[in-house]
């Protein structure tokens, strides 16, 4: 299987080794296959589609990883009644998000808190996103966006209509739920690209063989995604 890992965050996600790796936002999981082929000890995905979860599950099997991955269809907010926690076995060494996921979200503070309730004690919490400074250049964008597309985001050209909300989440919104939940995690890598490892607007260029893309009016002035690396700490460690 060819992974679907971006460069961006393959360097964080290293020694993934017999980890419990919890992706959240997994689509139809070809991030979550990824990941279990690396080695992992298990790689449970949730998603908010049912038709999504179906389809990755089916994936799995297919290509016989169903041993190690599980796909949950919920709500991140309602994970509780899906997934239970009655010891620390049942804890995650690394929660994962990435592109196209924040943005699903309304409320990142009680976002944030529930992923670190499923963190191990020096679990690592590990977002890679778009920048929203990318935003800036449209004058449209507004906190919250209704939008009617046509096609889905893999294929413009399937004849379906649909409504779907978004929310403009801006960096300020990131770092105060980090900061409210800072008494368990500790910021260990904040760092920003100006690429982005796909064509999400008209007036991108390709710049690497590795599919990486920036603006071709600012090139590497402008920052188009960012990663945060956290670890989950006990009280009794802080200096």
């Amino acid at each position: 299987m060819i992974s679907s890992i971006y460069y961006t965050e393959s360097k964080l996600l290293d020694n993934l080794e017999s980890k419990r790796i919890l992706h959240v936002q997994c689509h139809f999981g070809l991030d979550t296959l990824s990941l279990a082929c690396l080695v992992v000890k298990e790689v449970i995905g949730i998603d908010l589609s049912n038709i999504a979860t179906e389809k990755a599950s089916q994936l799995a099997e297919r290509i016989h990883l169903n041993h190690i991955v599980e796909f949950i269809c919920c709500y991140i907010y309602e994970i509780g009644n899906h997934l239970k926690i009655n010891n620390e076995n049942d804890l995650f060494d690394i929660i994962f998000i990435s592109y196209g996921t924040a943005k699903c979200f309304p409320d990142l503070n009680k976002w944030g808190q529930i992923i670190e309730s499923y963190l191990k004690p020096y679990g690592s919490f590990i977002i890679v996103v778009s920048h929203p400074i990318i935003r800036n250049f449209d004058d449209k964008y507004e906190h919250l966006l209704l939008n009617i597309q046509k096609g889905t985001y893999t294929d413009l050209n399937v004849l379906t209509q649909q409504k779907s909300i978004r929310w403009n989440h801006g960096l300020t919104d990131i770092m105060i739920m980090m900061a409210l939940i800072e008494h368990h995690l500790k910021v260990d890598v904040l760092k920003e690209f100006n690429t982005i490892p796909f064509n999400c607007f008209h007036n991108l260029c390709q710049i690497t063989d590795d599919e990486e893309y920036q603006f071709k009016e600012f090139k590497e002035k402008l920052p188009l995604a960012y990663a945060i690396k956290t670890i989950k700490i006990n009280d009794t460690s802080r200096n």
